[in-house]
């Protein structure tokens, strides 16, 4: 198979090899497990989603959500927003402020949370609102040379869709790049992605397309952007309780193949250090073990563990109790290859997408719903 990315990805002045984002993951994508992942290769790794009211009004959760690792030489932050004029105040905090180099706005999220304010992968719908959010967001950013980014979503169902148009309207707007998810929110994340609308999008447009969805190993990414035409892949679930994905990633990008296959001991190794990584980050040691709990049943899929170590490791709250939980796994365990291509994190059924009332009845009403806007509290 013939490799279709052969350069740089261009984000402004930046140029990213290999043309590989991590994708931003609520509760995961935060320092630590950025830093795992930046470990294995080059790529853009951006932080978890933050809320723009929560940023202007310096929520002091907000505030530590955006903390950089010293050596992240290339900070990119995920912005959701469904006020243009909120959503630049928190772009121009961003830019005056030297808080990210890169900023990238969050228009594909399905979760009925954030499609019943309108936001999210609901908003594109709305395109003179959502272009309004885009344009001022990369005014906002470009006194400080920032490149500004969006991802989204198919559209909110197969009977209304509009990623062709929100990515022209984006490319008007400005933006660096965009990312499309394969899927609407309809889907949520079910099936299968659909790596032609991912082609379909890039014939499209001018500006680099990035293609998101079903990157389970680093093959499905070269088979992504031979399929597609794609000029970079975004990877999300597929890294889940596996880092070392972005090594493999890297190799595939440099036209060689490697696959990591960790043992047990080895996996169990990365999973101390998670845990140690959240613990520091987190500035406590409850708190920071509470948090890795979810990452547990990710790293150990697949692999003979039995029940009830596996529950006793989904309870810890310290450092000490995981390292002798873990001490008690076989490390001579081979990693298990029937895992390999399998979809990880959270696998649902199609469903309804919740709107904000009358929300279908226009494409070009561009007021603010009320309430629409989040905070990082998860409300």
């Amino acid at each position: 198979m013939t490799l279709a990315v052969t350069s740089p990805l261009a984000l402004g002045r930046h140029e990213v090899w290999p043309p590989v984002v991590l994708a931003p993951m609520a509760g995961i994508t935060n320092v630590a497990f950025r830093t795992l992942c930046r470990e294995q290769g080059g790529g853009v790794y951006v932080c978890e989603m933050i809320t723009t009211r929560a940023l202007v009004e310096r929520i002091p959760k907000t505030l530590k959500m955006i903390a950089f690792a010293p050596d992240e030489d290339f900070r990119s932050l995920q912005l959701y927003g469904v006020d243009p004029d909120v959503t630049a105040a928190a772009v121009r905090m961003v830019a005056e402020e030297g808080l990210a180099d890169h900023i990238d706005l969050n228009f594909g999220c399905p979760v009925p949370k954030v499609t019943r304010r309108g936001g999210g992968s609901a908003l594109p719908w709305r395109r003179r609102l959502f272009g309004r959010i885009v344009r001022q967001a990369v005014a906002a950013a470009a006194p400080a040379g920032i490149p500004v980014t969006v991802k989204m979503r198919k559209g909110i169902d197969d009977d209304h869709l509009t990623y062709v148009e929100a990515g022209l309207i984006a490319q008007e707007a400005g933006v660096a790049a965009v990312a499309l998810h394969a899927r609407t929110a309809q889907q949520r994340y079910s099936g299968n992605a659909d790596w032609d609308s991912i082609a379909t999008l890039k014939q499209a447009l001018d500006v680099p397309v990035l293609g998101n969805g079903d990157i389970w190993e680093a093959s499905d990414a070269m088979r992504m952007v031979a399929h597609t035409g794609a000029d970079g892949v975004v990877v999300g679930r597929g890294c889940l309780g596996r880092p070392w994905l972005f090594a493999d990633l890297s190799a595939a990008f440099a036209g060689t193949t490697s696959q990591a296959l960790p043992t047990l001991g080895e996996v169990a190794a990365i999973m101390a250090r998670h845990a140690r990584l959240l613990v520091q980050a987190l500035e406590d040691e409850r708190h920071g073990c509470a948090d890795f709990r979810k990452h547990i049943a990710w790293y150990l899929k697949g692999f003979p563990v039995g029940g009830d170590l596996r529950r006793s490791l989904a309870m810890i709250s310290s450092l000490a109790e995981l390292e002798d939980l873990l001490g008690k796994l076989d490390p001579a365990v081979p990693f298990p290859r029937e895992s390999l291509g399998q979809p990880r994190g959270r696998i649902n059924a199609p469903g309804k997408v919740s709107l904000p009332y009358g929300w279908l009845d226009s494409r070009d009403d561009d007021t603010v719903p009320d309430g629409a806007e989040l905070d990082d509290s998860g409300g």
